[in-house]
């Protein structure tokens, strides 16, 4: 199969997702600035035993509605509101939605707001018309508090992409602040970069949570926002491309489906901003962990991984609502399916060596021996190359839980490609006979889990031992806690300090 060069260049792909007839779209405007004169929203009061159907709407300004629909004004109340669709129907997700969030609280009220009619339009036309949808639902809102008086921090607005700034936008327009906004992946396009009144902000509600699954890092194409617009903005592996969702297996997909499937390519990672927080309800004891921290540089080099000061907090519906002065900003990592929870691990390792080495590029592994299991062959990734007589930080992430850590095994294997200053150093050691004493060492491996915040110390096992061209195997050190140097202690503390600078409230 031949694939169009469109599919090479993600602009082309954002032209194609976003407006067919761009130019025809703002003549309309041009000609008509009140393109869409209602905003038809309607607001579907959903059932747990039938989470895909629309059987009861509750009518603003008909309380006999409210009857009818059996709305409970003593329980919570979560307000569901899509994005742009090029359907014009509900996509699947909305069910898993409303059932997750049943399952989770039985006696609430999920009420599935039905914007499809302008949602459904061009692209540029339903973003213009987000603010009015938001102040329709803000009249929803007033009325309903009026008329059944349920206390609006029991009032929780869950937004998808366009829909998290409708969301935004009623919250700011109704007349009292609701309990909490979560954004799910807020649409970039139109609004990344607008004043705080033109988008979802931490303003519209007494807490505003955000996931960032599809930013603008990802090759330029900004589906979802990028800028921290909630009092606490999580950013899952960066907040780019989502595990499971890279260009290689969308092209896959599209050699078997055809091209209908190229709206997977921004699909995926963002709506995977939904399935965690659909994660997050069904597999509660399961909770995913974030960790504060001034860039996702920092995080992949795992500083970032202390709980000290509120530094780290729970993805999703359980989250803690901290509220700062400024947006904090929390790095997670997560797998490619549900359940997405995986343990992080900070791996410092110290590499010694009498000849000083530098600009090495290694391939290193690593294997977790834990009471519950083990993970075997971890890569560390190099975020710089590898230089003797210096500590390096690494991040490490399992997919499983394997209990308390027992054993750390390591591997150390040269690139073929060498440097020239590795080259010379080869030469100098052979030139000067002390070849042997040039090899690369690591004494001990210290270790930080994000999930239970442990630290240890891991010493090798057998001593004599030190060559890294084989797997040496590392154990707990005796009296490890002990024996710390003050020194280290400090290095952690400033590590700390470092890895908070960048979202200082």
């Amino acid at each position: 199969m031949t694939f169009p060069k469109c599919l090479t260049h993600m602009f082309c792909v954002y032209i194609t997702l976003f407006s067919d007839h761009f130019m025809d779209n703002f003549k309309d405007l041009i000609r008509n600035n009140n393109a869409t004169p209602h905003a038809f929203a309607k607001f579907s009061l959903r059932k747990p035993l039938m989470p895909e159907d629309d059987i009861c709407y509750i009518t603003p300004g008909n309380p006999e509605s409210l009857k009818e629909c059996t709305f409970n004004s003593t329980s919570k109340t979560f307000l569901v509101i899509h994005g742009w669709t090029v359907s014009g129907l509900f996509e699947s997700w909305v069910a898993k939605l409303v059932s997750a969030l049943y399952k989770r609280e039985q006696e609430a009220n999920v009420i599935v707001v039905d914007w499809l009619f302008t949602a459904q339009n061009h692209y540029p036309v339903a973003a213009q018309n987000t603010k009015m949808v938001g102040q329709e639902i803000a009249r929803f809102i007033d009325w309903l508090e009026e008329e059944t008086n349920i206390p609006l921090e029991n009032l929780h607005l869950i937004g998808y992409s366009l829909g998290a700034h409708v969301a935004g936008f009623a919250g700011s327009h109704a007349s009292n602040k609701v309990g909490r906004i979560t954004g799910l992946d807020p649409a970039g396009p139109d609004f990344e970069g607008a004043h705080a009144h033109r988008r979802l902000s931490p303003d519209d509600a007494h807490f505003v949570d955000v996931l960032h699954t599809f930013t603008r890092g990802s090759l330029g194409l900004s589906i979802g926002i990028q800028q921290p617009v909630g009092h606490v903005d999580i950013y899952p592996n960066g907040g780019s491309f989502q595990p499971g969702c890279n260009l290689q297996s969308t092209l896959e997909t599209i050699s078997k489906l055809g091209l209908f499937a190229i709206n997977d390519v921004p699909r995926c990672s963002h709506e995977r901003s939904i399935h965690l927080f659909i994660d997050s309800l069904v597999n509660e004891q399961e909770a995913s962990m974030a960790y504060r921290c001034g860039s996702n540089d920092m995080f992949d080099r795992g500083m970032c991984l202390s709980c000290r000061k509120n530094h780290c907090n729970t993805m999703g519906y359980d989250i803690s609502k901290v509220r700062k002065t400024r947006s904090v900003k929390l790095y997670t990592k997560t797998r490619a399916s549900m359940p997405f929870r995986v343990y992080h691990y900070q791996v410092k390792i110290h590499f010694s060596s009498k000849v000083n080495r530098s600009e090495m590029e290694p391939s290193l592994t690593v294997s977790l021996i834990g009471t519950k299991g083990e993970v075997d062959d971890l890569k560390l990734t190099l975020k710089e190359k590898i230089t003797t007589n210096k500590t390096h930080s690494f991040l490490l992430v399992a997919e499983k839980d394997i209990g308390d850590l027992l054993m750390v095994k390591f591997k150390w294997e040269e690139s073929t490609s060498w440097s020239a200053s590795f080259m010379l150093n080869m030469v100098s050691s052979w030139w000067s006979g002390d070849s042997a004493e040039s090899e690369v060492e690591v004494h001990k491996i210290r270790i930080r889990i994000g999930e239970t915040q442990k630290k240890m110390v891991f010493c090798i096992k057998d001593p004599h031992a030190l060559s890294l061209q084989q797997e040496i195997t590392f154990v707990k050190c005796k009296d490890e806690w002990r024996k710390t140097s003050k020194r280290f202690i400090f290095f952690h503390l400033i590590n700390d300090f470092i890895a908070s600078q960048g979202s200082i409230d």
